[in-house]
Formats: C-alpha cells, structure tokens, sequence
C-alpha cells in the first residue's frame, strides 16, 4: 500500500498515544537513550505529516517510580511527586527530539514550572492541537495516588481524543506474560470489563474505569515495530482494541 492510499485511511482526527517512561530508555536498565527518545520522535512525525492531532502522555519509570520509592519507605504522596517530575524530563526529552524534526511541541505540565513548560490550561492545549502542535502533557494528574494511565485517560477525554493508543513492548494484550510464557494468546479486541475482571494488565483499575465511563477505545500495540503507530491508522498492523 503506498503511503498516498494510507493517508486517505486515517480514520482519527485526534488521537491520545501513552508510552511508558522504560520505552525511552532503549537497552538500558535506567534514564533516557536519546537514539531510542529519536526512533520514537519519528514515529510520532509520521502520523502527524498525515495531519493527525496528537496528544501524549509520558511515564516516568525509566527516571523514577513512586510506588518503588514508597516500597523503600518513602512518604508515597513524596515519591509520587519525584515521579511527576520524572515525566517532565522524559517530555523535555521527547519535545527536544520532535522540534529537531520541525513538528512544533508544546510540553504541557500539571504542575506550574513556568520557566520550562506552560501551566494546564484546557482550552489553550485544545488551541495548540487545533494548530496541529504536539502537546506533550506532563506531571500526570497534578496528584499523587494516580498513575499516568489515568493521566492519560483524563486527558484523552478533556481534550476530546477519539481513542488512545497504548504503546509496549509487545504487539497487544495477551492472556499471559508473552516475555515469559510460549503459549501465551492475544487478543485483537477486548471489553474494558474483561481487563478488570482478568487482571489483563492494559492499564491500571481506574484508568481502565475512566475510559469504560466515557466509552474511549484504548488501542494497544508495539512501539518496537518500525512504523507500527503510523500503520494501525492506516488501518494495517497488529494490536489489540479495548472497547465497550
């Protein structure tokens, strides 16, 4: 399929992609691979060049995890906000990445720093997409107790995203660990109840609710496979679609 059929099969307008901080950080066991940060910028450019708005939501594990910190006996409300802050050095990173390759970002956080990213603003965030800026929404919820996957979601529906795409390390949601188990089965399509009540672990408990709520289909596939994010929107791909 040429890349002119593809573009007439973009089926969203306004798309929300979540990635894990560890997808940043390539073969390493800690922090940012600024090769890896760039393989996925071009990802992300790709789809926009189609003239898709995209909104994104980056996790902080590769630089710290706030549940692991209160493992270790730190206050969880602490660790949480260090893991806030994580997430604004991956957007950083990820805006740093994306304005090398000419798509304009904006590194929106829930926390106010103003000196390097603007405040959360609704309708000012909904402007920027609406100019085909990337925005990058960083800080989570603003909140300790909710993970990115709810940032996520929150943001999806705030900003009035058709679905979210979940970008892993594997190809769908599978009935097992398909790292650890050969025989592992994926599913293409699954209800956000079947999430809940299998423990799929697409998302944790409240995001998976939020999107049930508000109907957004959560779209999972892998951000290892070159041109992955741009096929699925041009209806090619492997994933697996979480719906109602």
């Amino acid at each position: 399929m040429s890349s002119d059929q593809g573009s007439h099969q973009v089926t969203f307008k306004r798309v929300l992609l979540k990635i894990s901080g560890e997808a940043l950080m390539g073969d390493q066991g800690f922090g940012l691979h600024p090769p890896t940060v760039e393989r996925i910028a071009n990802e992300i450019k790709s789809v926009h060049d189609l003239g898709v708005e995209i909104c994104m939501v980056i996790g902080g594990g590769n630089v710290f995890r706030g549940l692991q910190g209160s493992a270790q006996g730190m206050e969880r409300t602490t660790a949480d906000y260090m893991g806030m802050l994580a997430t604004v050095m991956n957007a950083l990173a990820m805006q740093s990445s994306l304005e090398r390759l000419n798509v304009n970002t904006r590194v929106i956080s829930a926390i106010r720093m103003d000196e390097v990213c603007e405040p959360y603003i609704r309708r000012r965030a909904v402007r920027h997409l609406e100019k085909k800026r990337v925005c990058i929404f960083a800080a989570g919820t603003g909140n300790p107790y909710f993970t990115t996957d709810t940032a996520a979601t929150l943001r999806a529906n705030e900003m009035g995203c058709e679905v979210i795409f979940k970008g892993t390390k594997v190809d769908g949601v599978y009935d097992k660990d398909p790292m650890k188990h050969a025989d592992a089965k994926r599913y293409d399509t699954v209800t956000y109840d079947e999430v809940l009540q299998k423990h799929l672990g697409v998302m944790d408990a409240s995001a998976i609710a939020l999107a049930r709520d508000n109907n957004k289909p959560i779209i999972v596939f892998s951000l290892d496979e070159k041109g992955g994010f741009k096929g699925i929107l041009s209806g090619q791909g492997t994933y697996t679609r979480v719906h109602g």
